[in-house]
């Protein structure tokens, strides 16, 4: 059981990968015209439901993961649980704009405040997916 949980927790974090893509992506929308900006802001908008989908998998995986295998101090499991959460939270707050860059870019607006939104937000959660992966690599075990 633990091998199947140790793949499929690979599986999710490959699926958050978008996370790491998603600022660079995102940095593409002012060079793009109003019918491209909205096929990508769709295209992030499907990326992103397959990120929150996998980071429901790491949570999953991971607590069984945790609790079969080392013995990680408190503050560690905190300080994850706790990046989770803002990766969780923020990637649920970028699709607002980007469904506005949709509709914006669809009816012919400018879209530059969601455009700018999308960016920062993404640059956030590039952050905390960096920060994640670094823990995951250097737990604090007791």
């Amino acid at each position: 059981m633990l091998d199947i949980m140790l793949f499929l927790h690979i599986i999710g974090a490959v699926g958050m990968g978008i996370y790491a893509l998603l600022p660079f992506l995102a940095g593409k929308f002012k060079k793009l015209s109003g019918s491209a900006q909205e096929g990508l802001a769709s295209g992030l908008i499907s990326a992103g439901r397959i990120g929150q989908y996998s980071l429901v998998l790491q949570l999953l995986t991971g607590g069984y993961l945790i609790s079969n295998m080392a013995e990680y101090t408190v503050a560690w499991m905190i300080t994850i649980v706790v990046l989770f959460l803002v990766i969780g939270a923020l990637s649920g707050i970028v699709q607002k704009p980007l469904k506005n860059i949709v509709a914006f870019s669809s009816g012919g607006q400018d879209a530059s405040s969601s455009i700018s939104r999308v960016q920062t937000l993404s640059s956030i959660i590039f952050v905390a997916f960096i920060v994640i992966i670094w823990l995951m690599k250097n737990p604090w075990i007791v």
